[in-house]
């Protein structure tokens, strides 16, 4: 929304502040979830409704592992924290769910993976990253970690969006999938024997 605001000003108009912009998004945003979000509330489906088809055994194999996890997400922490809970994946991230502030120079998905660099408790390369955005693939990759771009077609997560592969692609991604129904094979590669 920074770069909207800047964008208005360049030509000739007078924008609003960024986080106005924000919060009209946010708003339009909720309208187009709000039975999503009652469903799930209400318990009216299971989380995995709504789920990447094989994320739930992805995330159990991964916690097997004993891999340490963190949830980053773009979204507005509060509304991301209640979504991981109501999707049921939120138990998962031992690390913690992390979600974006209204003050944006306090969290990012880079300002995370700084800090867990900064405080010794991971190196780069020790990074695996899952992400359906180009930014959390740039991300992991400058830090000289594994980045997993998922490129879904939505809504039925079967197929690569040929578009999205090509953005992930185009940041580094070193692997692309559709969803996680291959993760007994990403596993075998990503962790060989």
């Amino acid at each position: 929304m920074i770069a909207l605001a800047e964008e208005i000003e360049k030509r000739g108009g007078k924008p609003l502040d960024p986080l106005a912009y924000k919060n009209q998004y946010l708003a339009l945003l909720n309208d187009r979830i709000r039975d999503t979000l009652a469903e799930l509330r209400e318990e009216r489906c299971p989380p995995e409704k709504y789920h990447v088809p094989g994320a739930r055994a992805l995330l159990e194999s991964l916690r097997e592992r004993g891999l340490k996890m963190y949830l980053a997400s773009g979204t507005d922490h509060a509304y991301m924290a209640e979504e991981a809970r109501l999707l049921d994946v939120d138990r998962y991230f031992d690390g913690g769910v992390y979600g974006a502030l209204d003050d944006y120079k306090s969290f990012s998905k880079k300002i995370l993976i700084q800090r867990l660099i900064a405080s010794s408790e991971f190196a780069g390369s020790q990074f695996l990253g899952f992400g359906d955005g180009y930014v959390e693939i740039e991300n992991v990759k400058e830090v000289g970690g594994v980045a997993v771009g998922v490129a879904t077609a939505e809504p039925e997560c079967l197929h690569v969006d040929e578009w999205k592969r090509k953005r992930l692609s185009g940041v580094g991604a070193d692997f692309i999938i559709p969803n996680y129904l291959c993760h007994d094979e990403l596993l075998g590669t990503l962790f060989p024997a």
